[in-house]
């Protein structure tokens, strides 16, 4: 993790538990206890954040090999690298808190989810930013940032809906995801910067 998202975890956990009164109040106000239509909607989008995480470099992968494009390629092992590393932060993360799912502590929050485990930060949240986040990077067109984030902020508010989790949990998640694929992208592009100064060019006659 670089420097501000740690300086960020230090001071979002602390005021995360201090202000639970206000993170109980927000979650209660976006998760009904009755059945909504939308229900079905957000368990959807939220069920589907494993199929697009794992499809989204494989789809470029394939892309690449298909069309010999070796950036693509790299974009692709650079997006799954920030993925592997995102759940090996969020899960040391979820195992060492250990915050319980919001429904177990406050009796008027509704689980419509079949989530279990600790709740902060939220996994599916961190996986959705980070994907977001290492596609915008990689393609930093208008067209791929708005869906992208769209996508995973919509992610994002079906767990609360869901009463998965707490907003600090969401909002841990979102900075926990983008923050690897960053962190990822700027040590692929030192790493690519190295290789090239290493590569000199011949100047023989």
């Amino acid at each position: 993790m670089n420097r501000n998202l740690l300086i960020f975890l230090f001071f979002l956990i602390p005021t995360g538990l201090l202000s639970q009164n206000f993170d109980v109040r927000l979650l209660e106000s976006i998760n009904s206890g009755e059945p909504q239509k939308s229900d079905k909607y957000f368990r959807f989008i939220s069920n589907s954040d494993a199929y697009v995480v794992i499809g989204t470099p494989v789809i470029i992968a394939g892309t690449g090999f298909i069309c010999d494009d070796d950036e693509m390629v790299r974009n692709a092992c650079v997006m799954a690298a920030a993925c592997i590393l995102n759940i090996g932060v969020t899960n040391a993360l979820k195992y060492t808190i250990r915050r319980d799912r919001p429904w177990i502590t406050w009796p008027d929050i509704v689980n419509k989810s079949d989530s279990d485990g600790p709740s902060l930060p939220s996994s599916h949240t961190s996986t959705a930013f980070a994907t977001a986040t290492s596609l915008s990077l990689a393609y930093p067109e208008w067209y791929v940032i708005i869906p992208s984030f769209a996508y995973a902020g919509t992610v994002a508010y079906s767990r609360m809906h869901l009463g998965a989790h707490y907003p600090s949990d969401v909002a841990a998640g979102a900075l926990i995801g983008a923050g690897c694929s960053y962190l990822t992208y700027k040590v692929n592009k030192a790493l690519q910067n190295k290789n090239k100064r290493k590569i000199k060019p011949c100047n023989c006659p």
